[in-house]
């Protein structure tokens, strides 16, 4: 038995300016050699676009793009007697949207485009409506699961 206290829950704080946890955590994760106005001044320049582009509210874009990346099933590579298998797992909701935000980031950067915030925007938006890189990694990951269903015993 560990003679450790058991680790606290931190819970992510809100934003300044939207007052919401999910735009902290995407900004954090632009987050780059510590630079955190600018993390925030392009994450605040995308939603602004997607304001703009949409006439929607950039939040509820922002929350069905997480919504429609995260993944179910993710699959982890496990030693068995010498040889390496894909085992697919269940992914819970934190860590699936940790996993969405990070392919989000990762699809729209590897767009082409002005800048990031414009980048970002039209990755967010191609999300929400279910196209973009970040959903085709959904889907590779998920069909990456599914052709390994025959390891999900081994866990």
């Amino acid at each position: 038995m560990s003679r450790r206290g058991t680790a606290e829950k931190k819970t992510a704080k809100s934003d300044p300016i939207y007052r919401n946890r999910l735009v902290n955590m995407v900004g954090n994760r632009i987050l780059k050699h510590g630079k955190k106005a600018l993390a925030y001044q392009i994450l605040y320049r995308a939603l602004k676009k997607i304001q703009q582009k949409t006439e929607t509210n950039p939040l509820s874009v922002l929350r069905e793009a997480i919504r429609r990346v995260t993944p179910a099933l993710a699959v982890k590579a496990r030693r068995v007697s010498g040889s390496t298998h894909q085992v697919p797992t269940n992914v819970g909701p934190k860590q699936g949207r940790a996993l969405a935000i990070r392919w989000l980031l990762g699809a729209s950067k590897k767009r082409p485009g002005r800048n990031m915030a414009f980048k970002l925007s039209s990755e967010l938006v191609d999300a929400a409506k279910g196209s973009g890189g970040a959903v085709r990694k959904k889907e590779e990951t998920h069909k990456m699961a599914e052709a390994n269903r025959a390891f999900a015993h081994i866990r």
